[in-house]
């Protein structure tokens, strides 16, 4: 699987008009399909404001998200789809365990709402967080 990433605003616009999102205690996730069906990458763009802090805490939670990216989407994320993950207060401090746990159960629940058909291992179950209100 090839993992690309977003660079244009416009994508970044794209995937949250025409898709879906998944919000956990550390991290929110958006999903759309990509523009054409024959583009199987997968694209990926991080976003943190300056809500989160100084340039330091922005730049350690996109470091922590790429991170992610390299560690779970292999396994979880689909060929054909555009992820945007967008930062939060939490992202650059909590622990690594919590953070991947949060990103796989919104990747689940992400490609259930868009109908898609789920990857990954079939023993492992999707938990809500605990930190999580539904």
């Amino acid at each position: 699987m090839e993992i690309c990433t977003l660079k244009k605003r416009k994508d970044f616009i794209r995937a949250a008009e025409k898709g879906q999102k998944v919000c956990t205690h550390s991290v929110l996730v958006q999903a759309a399909p990509n523009k054409s069906a024959e583009d199987l990458s997968t694209y990926t763009g991080f976003t943190t404001t300056k809500k989160l802090g100084k340039a330091n805490v922005r730049n350690r939670a996109r470091r922590r998200l790429r991170a992610i990216v390299r560690d779970v989407f292999p396994q979880f994320a689909l060929e054909g789809y555009t992820y945007v993950l967008i930062g939060r207060f939490i992202t650059a401090e909590c622990p690594y365990a919590m953070l991947r746990k949060d990103t796989i159960y919104a990747l689940k629940k992400l490609h259930k709402l868009l109908n898609a058909p789920d990857k990954g291992s079939e023993n492992e179950v999707a938990v809500p967080p605990a930190d999580c209100q539904h």
